[in-house]
C-alpha cells in the first residue's frame, strides 16, 4: 500500500477501547501515532464487554482514573460527533454486613474528596430507587449517581474517530508480527510493511503476553497475566419491568457485592453477571492452547457453574425469574495477579510501554489513555499511578503464580481488602534463608514483592485463621502480640528477618559526581550512611534510598522491596551512555536482619567482633558466627540498633547467634507501628509523586545551594519562593477501634483540608497515629481537625514537627 505509514512517533498495538483511548490521548497531546489492529476495532474483550461504568473504587489511583473516564464519556459523543448509547442510571451497591458498610463509607469519603457524590443509603430507602428488590437481610447500601452503562463498540469508535480527527492513523486488519530495535528506534513489523517509531505501546488485551514476548531480547519479561472466562446472560423481556420502565425510566444498576454479581436492566430485560468462586481460566494448559486469532469469538456456555448466583439473584430480585434466558455471553477477560491493569513503562525495555490486562477496561479506558499518554509524551503522570504500574510485579510472577492469583481475584472480585488480611494463593515464591526458622517460631507471614516476611508472631492457641482477619479494626489475635513485640524492642532487643531489600551496588570512576547530581541533597562521607531522595522535574518525590559509601566511588543503595524494578530503572535511565562506573542489582544475593533495642549493643557484643561504639549512621565490616557481615548503625524502629547485611548462605548462622544472645523476633506490623511513632515515611504511601519534597516535609534533604543541578531543582526553588500549599504532619487521633487508613480525609470547619497517607497504633506512645498532608496554614501544632475513619468523624490534633517517641533521638544515638 503506497500510503501505509512507515514512520511515526508512537505505535499502539491493539484496537480495543484502551488502545483507542491511548491513540486519542497521544494524538491530543500533539504526537503522531499509529494504531495497529489485527482485525476490526473492538474484536477482543471490548466487543463482548458488558459496558458497566462505575466510579467506585477503594484505590485512590483507580478512582481517579475511573472518574476521569466518566467525565470524558459525558462529552465525547458531542466532541467527535459520534452518537453513543450511554445511560447514566446510577447504581446501588448492597451491603450485607457492618464491615461492608464501613468499606462503603471509606469509598464515599475518597469520592467526596475527588468531587464524586457517592451516597450512603439506609435499608428503608433502597426500594424507593429499586422497587423489585428484597431487602430484609441487608445492612444498607451505597448509591453512585455517576454509574451506568455504555456501548463498548460505540465508545471505541468514538475514541477512534476523535483520534483520526487529530491526525492519528488507525490501521485495521493489520496485525503487528514483531518488533526489532535499530539504534534508538523501534521497528514494528506488520504484514503490510514496517513502521519505524520512537515508542511502542502494548495494548493487546488478552494477547498482551504474546506481544510482550517480542520485547524479551531487549530486556523484557513475560507479561504477568492469565485469561479468565467471564459469563453473563441476558433475559427475555420482563413484562413487569417493561410497564414500570415506561413510566419511570431505567432501573439503577444493582451490585450485590457480598454475593458477587451485578444485575443491570437491558432494554426491558435483565443482565446478570456473576463473579463465581468456581471460576475457570482458559488457555493455560497444553490441551487448551491460545488460538492465533479469537476475534469476535466466545467460549461455549457454561451456566451450571453460575447456578448458586442465579438462585441468589432471583431471591434478591424475584422478577429475574419471570422470563427465560435470551442470550449467554462467555468471553475472555485478562487478569493481572492483583486484578488491576498494567499501565506505564514496560519493565526493562527502553521506550516501550504497557496499557493492557484490563479487567474493567470500559470504565477505566478513558483514564488509562490519559495516564499512558502522559507516560509516553511527558515521562511522568499527573497522579501517582503506582497501583497500576507494570513494575510493581517483579521476577516472582511466573505463570503458576499468575494463574493462581487470577482465579483467586476473579472469585473474590468484590472482596474487601482488610488491613491484616493476606491472600493465600501464589505464596512462598521468595523465601528468606531462615524462612523455616521464622515459621517455626510462630511467624504469621505476609508477601512483600513476593518475599515472605513475618507480619507477627503467634503463640500456641492464637487464632491465625484467614477469617479472623476479616475486620477493619485494630483489635484481633495479633494485637497483643504486636504490643509485646514493640515492648521487646522498646525495653530489650528485637530481631526482624527482612529479606528482599532492593539493593544496588554502584562503583567506578565518576559514580560520586553522577550520584551527587541526581539526589536532592548531599552524599555521605566514606564509611558513613545517608538517606537520600530523588525527585522528578516537578520536584515531586520519586523515591527514597539509604546510601552506604564504602569508598570514594563505591556506593551501596538500599530501598524498599517493592521498589526494585522501579528504582533500578530510575537509576539506569539517568546513567550517561559513556559511564565508566557500573550498576549491579544485588537484591537476591544478600539478605538483612534488623537488630534493635536498648540492649542491642550488649546482645550483639556477645557474638560480634565489630566496634559497637561507632556512632549512628556509621558502617563497618565485621564477623558473626564465622561469617562476614556488614554492620549499619541505623534503625527504622527508632531505637539503638543495627542492620546486619550478609550473604544469603550465612544468614542462618547469624540469625541463630543473635537469637541465642537474647533478641526476640518481631514482625512487620510491629515495625510499622514503631516507624509511625518516629514519623518515618513509607514509600508509595507517605512518599509518592503526588507530593513535592517540601510538601513531604523533607526540606532538610534538599540543598538548593549545591552547585550541581538535580532533577526538580528549578521547580523546588520556584515552590519555595511562591509558598508551599501542603505540609506533612503527624497527628494523634481519637480513633476508636479503627486506625486511619490511607487517604482518609482531614476536615476543618466543614471543609476537606487534607488526607492521611498512613496510620496505625503506637504501642510506645499509647495512641493512634496518622501521618498526612494538610493545608499549609493549618499545619500548626495544636490545630484540631477531624478525620473521616470508615464514616466516623474522629478528632485529630496536629503534633510538633518532631518524633512522638524519643523526640530528641537520644535512644537512637545512645
Amino acid at each position: 500500500m503506497s500510503d501505509f505509514p512507515t514512520t511515526t512517533r508512537v505505535v499502539i498495538i491493539g484496537g480495543g477501547v484502551v488502545g483507542a483511548s491511548c491513540t486519542y490521548h497521544i494524538a491530543k497531546a500533539g504526537w503522531d501515532c499509529v494504531l495497529l489492529e489485527k482485525n476490526e476495532l473492538t474484536a477482543g474483550s471490548t466487543w463482548h464487554a458488558a459496558g458497566n461504568c462505575p466510579s467506585f473504587s477503594t484505590s485512590w489511583a483507580v478512582m481517579n482514573m475511573q472518574r476521569y473516564s466518566l467525565e470524558l464519556y459525558r462529552t465525547l459523543a458531542d466532541e467527535v460527533d459520534y452518537p453513543m448509547n450511554y445511560h447514566v442510571t446510577g447504581s446501588i451497591r448492597l451491603g450485607h454486613t457492618k464491615e461492608r458498610m464501613q468499606e462503603f463509607e471509606r469509598a464515599r469519603a475518597m469520592g467526596r474528596y475527588q468531587g464524586l457524590d457517592l451516597e450512603m443509603m439506609a435499608v428503608e430507602d433502597i426500594k424507593d430507587r429499586y422497587p423489585f428488590i428484597e431487602t430484609h437481610d441487608l445492612a444498607g447500601a451505597l448509591f453512585d449517581p455517576d454509574d451506568g452503562d455504555i456501548d463498548p463498540a460505540q465508545l471505541t469508535q468514538a475514541l477512534a474517530k476523535g483520534a483520526r480527527q487529530m491526525g492519528a492513523r488507525i490501521e485495521r486488519f493489520c496485525p503487528a508480527t514483531g518488533v526489532t530495535r535499530n539504534g534508538n528506534e523501534w521497528i514494528v513489523h506488520t504484514d503490510k510493511g514496517d513502521i519505524a517509531c520512537e515508542k511502542v505501546v502494548n495494548a493487546a488485551g488478552y494477547y498482551a503476553q504474546r506481544v510482550g514476548e517480542w520485547f524479551k531480547p531487549y530486556g523484557g519479561r513475560t507479561v504477568p497475566m492469565a485469561v479468565m472466562s467471564h459469563q453473563y446472560f441476558l433475559t427475555e423481556p420482563v413484562p413487569e419491568l417493561e410497564v414500570w420502565s415506561k413510566e419511570n425510566g431505567k432501573l439503577p444498576l444493582l451490585r450485590d457485592v457480598d454475593s458477587s454479581y451485578y444485575l443491570r436492566q437491558e432494554k426491558y430485560g435483565l443482565n446478570l453477571g456473576p463473579y463465581e468462586r468456581n471460576c475457570k481460566a482458559h488457555w493455560v494448559t497444553p490441551d487448551d492452547p491460545m488460538p492465533d486469532d479469537f476475534s469476535f469469538q466466545l467460549y461455549p456456555d457454561d451456566l451450571e457453574r453460575l447456578e448458586w448466583y442465579i438462585e441468589d439473584a432471583m431471591a434478591r430480585v424475584p422478577i429475574l425469574g419471570a422470563s427465560g434466558v435470551g442470550r449467554v455471553i462467555n468471553g475472555p477477560i485478562p487478569y493481572a495477579p492483583d486484578g488491576l491493569p498494567l499501565i506505564g513503562p514496560m519493565p526493562g525495555v527502553p521506550n516501550a510501554f504497557e496499557a493492557c490486562v484490563f479487567t474493567f477496561g470500559i470504565t477505566q479506558g478513558g483514564g488509562a489513555g490519559k495516564v499512558l499518554a502522559e507516560w509516553v509524551t511527558e515521562g511522568q503522570t499527573e497522579w501517582d499511578m503506582w497501583a497500576v504500574d507494570p513494575r510493581r510485579f517483579t521476577d516472582y510472577t511466573d505463570q503458576d503464580y499468575c494463574n493462581q492469583k487470577a482465579i483467586e481475584v476473579y472469585g473474590h472480585e468484590y472482596a474487601m481488602h482488610f488491613p491484616h488480611h493476606e491472600w493465600p494463593a501464589g505464596r512462598d515464591k521468595k523465601l528468606s534463608p531462615v524462612h523455616d526458622k521464622v515459621v517455626a517460631a510462630g511467624g504469621v507471614m505476609g508477601a512483600y514483592n513476593g518475599w515472605e516476611r513475618a507480619n507477627w508472631f503467634a503463640k500456641p492457641g492464637d487464632d491465625t485463621s484467614e477469617e479472623s482477619t476479616h475486620t477493619w479494626a485494630r483489635s484481633g489475635p495479633w494485637q497483643q502480640r504486636i504490643k509485646e513485640e514493640c515492648e521487646a524492642v522498646r525495653d530489650h532487643c528485637g530481631v526482624l528477618d527482612l529479606p528482599g531489600f532492593s539493593r544496588f551496588k554502584i562503583h567506578g570512576p565518576g559514580a560520586d559526581e553522577w550520584l551527587r547530581g541526581l539526589v536532592t541533597g548531599a552524599l555521605p562521607k566514606i564509611g558513613r550512611i545517608g538517606l537520600v531522595y530523588f525527585a522528578d522535574d516537578r520536584g515531586r518525590i520519586v523515591t527514597e534510598m539509604s546510601v552506604t559509601r564504602e569508598a570514594e566511588d563505591l556506593f551501596v543503595l538500599v530501598t524498599a522491596a517493592s521498589a526494585q524494578w522501579h528504582d533500578r530503572e530510575w537509576l539506569e535511565r539517568h546513567m550517561p551512555e559513556d559511564a565508566a562506573f557500573t550498576l549491579e542489582d544485588w537484591t537476591t544475593r544478600m539478605s538483612t536482619l534488623i537488630v534493635t533495642g536498648p540492649a542491642a549493643r550488649d546482645y550483639l557484643g556477645q557474638v560480634c567482633k565489630g566496634d559497637l561504639t561507632l556512632p549512628w549512621l556509621s558502617f563497618q565490616d565485621s564477623e558473626i558466627a564465622g561469617a562476614w557481615v556488614a554492620l549499619l548503625r541505623v534503625s527504622f524502629a527508632g531505637e539503638l540498633g543495627w542492620e546486619l547485611h550478609a550473604e544469603n548462605a550465612d544468614i542462618p548462622a547469624i540469625y541463630d547467634a543473635v537469637i541465642a544472645a537474647g533478641a526476640k523476633p518481631f514482625g512487620m506490623y510491629a515495625l510499622n507501628a514503631l516507624r509511625l511513632e518516629k514519623g518515618y515515611r513509607a514509600w508509595k504511601g507517605d512518599l509518592s509523586t503526588d507530593y513535592t519534597m517540601f510538601e513531604g516535609g523533607l526540606d532538610r534533604f534538599v540543598k538548593l545551594d549545591k552547585p550541581q543541578d538535580f532533577p526538580g531543582k528549578a521547580a523546588l526553588m520556584k515552590e519555595k519562593q511562591q509558598g508551599i500549599k501542603k505540609r506533612f504532619v503527624t497527628l494523634t487521633v481519637d480513633a476508636g477501634n479503627c486506625d486511619a487508613p490511607y487517604m482518609s480525609t482531614l476536615w476543618h470547619d466543614g471543609q476537606v483540608v487534607g488526607e492521611t497517607t498512613s496510620g496505625g497504633w503506637g504501642y510506645r506512645v499509647h495512641a493512634s497515629i496518622a501521618l498526612g498532608m494538610l493545608r499549609a496554614d493549618l499545619a500548626v501544632p495544636g490545630t484540631e481537625l477531624q478525620i473521616d475513619i470508615y464514616g466516623e468523624m474522629r478528632k485529630a490534633v496536629v503534633q510538633k514537627d518532631e518524633p512522638l517517641w524519643d523526640p530528641q533521638n537520644e535512644r537512637l544515638l545512645a
